[in-house]
């Protein structure tokens, strides 16, 4: 399976302004580029965007996508044409203009051209993207940074998907890694039909009043506009940077006694805390392929900001070794099941959330889905608790703002 993780891909770069940054956050591995140059429609599949909301008209919502085509950064014009993004775009205010507007009533269809991104929905205001010139020269999008007082488009109600369409197929998730604000879901229709982040009757509200309950949670809560994640809160100052510290701890004590297992792919590794320093034999039993070479795999003990973040000490190359590991040590931690269960990953949602010390927010996130899947944090798509969908031969595509 192809994952949000494994497609990791520079989307844009962030402003001093703002902070923020796409590397590391977008889906890559996307198509050739000489649609974008040339400005005409690449081949594409249907869009299908609906507006269910019940909250605002078609008339006050907008649509921006935006991404990268594998050499530069491109977006798509209400015709379905891709375009490289240019420095000249940005207006007298400052920004470009990207915006697709909704039909006047009812569904509104485009032209998806094959492409890395997301799709951004915004209501009530139009979003402000920045066109700018990146560490090697070329032009590239700031991004909307909800989580930030001082972004532009912090006023603004809005939210995002992402997605990879290319010759391998269509990948794409609902995400909630950096903030929640607008429930929206997926609907993906080729080999079959499967819809992912539709969110349960008033859902919205319960994710907002679940997260300003829990403990240590609730400055996360933006007003009535979005709930930010905690790894952004500990960041800017609303979430404490020690947070996960003695579940950290009660772990890597746990470990030092006793052995733990993770099975991936690759095969089982055991590991044992020594030193203060989580490391790995392995693998054996590989699952579906050969063993990756044996190596060291380590650990050390990882801060709050690498759990919230799966970095850091936690980060994940795609090295079919310690990436996997580090995956589903991220996982359990923020799952809270890492102690209890010495046999990860741990595969009952019911045993997920259980602790105090645990990640509300991404314990609200699945729990207001109807399917229960959530991206609430990078590593939500360890044993498939994922808001991800794929299809090998997919034929259109429907993203739906659903009732608030």
């Amino acid at each position: 399976m192809i994952t949000r993780r494994s497609l990791l891909g520079g989307l844009a770069v962030g402003t001093a302004a703002s902070g923020f940054g796409l590397a590391g956050h977008a889906l890559g591995a996307p198509a050739p580029a000489s649609a974008a140059r040339s400005g005409r429609a690449a081949d594409g599949m249907p869009l299908h965007l609906v507006n269910h909301s019940g909250a605002y008209a078609n008339s006050s919502v907008w649509i921006y996508i935006v991404g990268n085509d594998g050499t530069q950064q491109v977006h798509v014009t209400p015709d379905g044409a891709l375009r490289p993004v240019a420095l000249a775009d940005n207006g007298p205010d400052g920004y470009t203009d990207y915006a697709i507007p909704l039909a006047a009533s009812g569904t509104t269809t485009l032209r998806l051209p094959r492409m890395s991104g997301r799709i951004y929905t915004a209501l009530g205001g139009r979003l402000k993207f920045k066109a700018v010139e990146d560490g090697n020269g070329k032009a590239a999008l700031a991004y909307p940074a909800g989580w930030v007082p001082s972004d532009p488009n912090y006023d603004v109600l809005h939210d995002c998907a992402e997605f990879t369409y290319n010759s391998g197929g269509m990948y794409c998730n609902t995400t909630m890694v950096d903030m929640f604000s607008v429930p929206l879901a997926i609907t993906l229709t080729g080999a079959a039909e499967q819809t992912t982040g539709t969110l349960k009757d008033g859902a919205r509200a319960t994710v907002f009043s679940d997260v300003k309950a829990a403990e240590g949670f609730d400055r996360l809560v933006i007003g009535d506009k979005r709930v930010i994640a905690p790894g952004h809160g500990l960041d800017t100052g609303l979430f404490d940077k020690d947070y996960f510290a003695p579940a950290i701890d009660e772990a890597w004590s746990a470990y030092a006694g006793k052995d733990l297992t993770v099975t991936t792919d690759a095969g089982t590794f055991t590991g044992r805390v020594s030193g203060g320093t989580l490391s790995f034999t392995g693998p054996r039993g590989a699952v579906g392929r050969a063993a990756a070479p044996a190596g060291p795999v380590s650990f050390d003990k990882p801060s709050t900001r690498d759990v919230l973040f799966c970095d850091g000490t936690l980060a994940a190359p795609n090295d079919g070794a310690r990436g996997p590991v580090a995956a589903v040590l991220g996982a359990a931690l923020n799952r809270s099941t890492l102690t209890s269960q010495a046999r990860q990953p741990a595969t009952d949602p019911a045993a997920f959330y259980r602790q105090r010390l645990t990640n509300h927010y991404a314990k609200a996130m699945h729990a207001a889905t109807r399917d229960g899947r959530a991206y609430g944090f990078a590593f939500d798509d360890v044993a498939g608790f994922a808001s991800y969908i794929e299809d090998g031969a997919p034929r259109e595509i429907t993203l739906t703002l659903t009732p608030f």
